[in-house]
């Protein structure tokens, strides 16, 4: 490996936007969210001796997380100059220059975190997998989201993808607990033995509905509960009144809060979203602490193509077998690519690609003209 030297300074950003859409029409969530099409922005990071690193960050509306699109872009005049100069190999040093210039906005930080990762890794030739600790899981499991819908409407979803090999299943809910149990039961209902259900409520209810819910999702087989409340104090106050393995998603944003809620015993698994910590640098800490504590691991991110999903491939071909639980391939999710339709999975599994940096190349003529620039 080089030493690092003036050819890695980052010499240029640019911003690029392209639209999302859901491939199976509109995506509904708790709340009464409903997602078509969603804004993806693409950060390219070149250094002085030619290498471009790319990664994208793709908000699941502004209704969703702390975050949104137009919250990137506006970040992006105050992050991207503070990198000028930077060296893209020197991981710590973009951190501490990120910081500096912009409090908080770890969303916005993660597309120009993760696009140093695939400039380091094209630099020196390995891929960003082999940069974050080594592949030790060349194939994983993905998970398939089921929009929230009728009962029958969700269970003919799930048989559908269950003949493309996909047998983990995160389903929509946090409506009224007993209309949810039923859609879960018709779930149920719809898998055999070696199929897993997780039933993701996205923080959808206060206390009193998710006891009420946790209580009629525990008589069932194969279900796990994720994301039952909004905060860290509820979920905890909910695991000590049932029985059923909970999840963890979008209040682990850092190891902090990992620590709170491991220490109140408040789950057995955390989703982890590279963009709502931070991008990858965040994420490998994250996820060693989870696997050391022996916690099971799915990473994801809250939205994305074809970069998103090479991301996520990268970190999770160098999670254990395990610790790993699931990865999502979102460019399956997505109708629009920008890099070739890679990775791809395949019967409800996933590998990371094997070149340089996040292993993929992006097609320029599938973004137009940067919307932003920096030098």
């Amino acid at each position: 490996m080089p030493d690092s030297d003036a050819g890695s300074q980052i010499q240029e950003i640019r911003v690029h936007t392209y639209e999302l859409t859901y491939v199976h029409g509109t995506y509904v969530m708790s709340k009464g969210r409903e997602i078509a099409a969603l804004t993806s922005i693409v950060v390219s990071v070149e250094t002085a001796s030619g290498v471009v690193g790319w990664a994208e960050v793709c908000p699941l509306g502004p209704n969703y997380l702390p975050g949104f699109a137009g919250g990137v872009l506006a970040a992006m005049q105050e992050l991207a100059p503070a990198l000028v100069g930077v060296d893209a190999m020197n991981l710590s040093a973009v951190a501490d220059a990120m910081h500096g210039a912009l409090r908080g906005h770890d969303y916005a930080k993660s597309v120009l975190d993760i696009a140093c990762w695939d400039a380091f890794g094209k630099t020196v030739g390995l891929p960003v997998a082999t940069l974050l600790g080594g592949v030790v899981n060349e194939s994983f499991p993905l998970y398939l989201a089921v929009p929230l819908g009728a009962p029958e409407v969700m269970a003919e979803f799930v048989k559908e993808a269950k003949q493309e090999g996909i047998q983990r299943f995160q389903l929509k809910i946090g409506s009224s607990p007993t209309d949810d149990s039923e859609r879960v039961a018709a779930v149920v209902d719809a898998t055999d033995d070696d199929d897993v259900i997780i039933a993701d409520a996205n923080g959808g209810w206060r206390l009193q509905d998710a006891i009420v819910a946790a209580r009629l999702l525990e008589q069932l087989p194969r279900v796990r509960l994720e994301q039952p409340c909004p905060t860290i104090e509820e979920c905890i106050a909910l695991r000590a009144r049932t029985s059923i393995p909970i999840v963890l998603d979008e209040v682990i944003t850092d190891v902090h809060a990992l620590l709170r809620c491991f220490d109140a015993g408040a789950m057995d698994a955390i989703n982890l979203k590279l963009s709502r910590v931070g991008g990858l640098t965040a994420a490998r800490l994250i996820r060693d602490l989870a696997e050391s504590l022996g916690l099971r691991v799915t990473i994801e991110d809250t939205w994305g193509g074809d970069l998103t999903t090479a991301a996520v491939s990268q970190l999770a071909a160098s999670t254990s077998v395990p610790a790993l639980y699931s990865a999502s391939f979102m460019n399956d999710w997505t109708a629009e690519h920008i890099a070739g339709y890679a990775p791809r999975s395949a019967h409800g599994r996933g590998s990371a690609p094997e070149g340089p940096g996040l292993g993929v190349e992006v097609d320029p003529s599938a973004l137009g003209n940067p919307i932003q620039r920096y030098c």
